[in-house]
């Protein structure tokens, strides 16, 4: 089985006049809210043997607040080619993953996130797939999982949706 965690980065601030839209860092919450997602992850045992993220400060930063929470967080990649992405830009880097890796974290940009999310996503709770339709907030995190041996399989409709959570819905949870 093969899992994999898509995770947009955390609330940013928003470009100052002459900065690149790549250059900008999270704001007081997003560190807040990217460290509350790194704690779900512990608590509900999803913790990724490899990490890919976008190049942009923001998703920089929401992986390390997510690795602090981790403690023994694993390797990561910071790869140009989620920034900006499609779908199946984003899945093309998927499918590069070290097969030994059972899990694989993301950590980049909407609309391509959500997007592949809803692409790949065949079941999992009513409830949790029509709210990744609707939105794809920051910090947000769809969890999904696959009936796979092996990355390169992973294809539409092929995956189920474990969870999907973002710091409002985190508020609220009981667990």
């Amino acid at each position: 089985m093969k899992r994999l965690l898509l995770l947009r980065h955390a609330k940013a601030e928003r470009a100052q006049p002459g900065e690149k839209d790549l250059d900008r860092v999270l704001t007081n919450r997003g560190r807040s809210d990217a460290a509350r997602l790194g704690a779900y992850l512990v608590r509900h045992g999803l913790i990724p043997d490899q990490a890919v993220v976008s190049t942009s400060a923001r998703t920089r930063e929401t992986w390390t607040q997510v690795a602090k929470a981790l403690g023994n967080a694993p390797p990561a990649l910071f790869d140009e080619r989620i920034y900006e992405s499609s779908p199946q830009a984003i899945l093309d880097v998927v499918f590069e993953t070290e097969p030994k890796s059972a899990t694989l974290l993301v950590v980049g940009h909407n609309p391509s996130l959500q997007e592949l999310a809803t692409m790949l996503t065949a079941s999992g709770d009513l409830d949790a797939r029509r709210r990744l339709k609707e939105e794809f907030p920051t910090a947000a995190l769809a969890v999904l999982s696959f009936a796979s041996d092996t990355w390169t399989k992973l294809h539409a409709h092929g995956g189920r949706l474990e969870h999907f959570v973002g710091p409002k819905w985190l508020e609220t949870a009981t667990d």
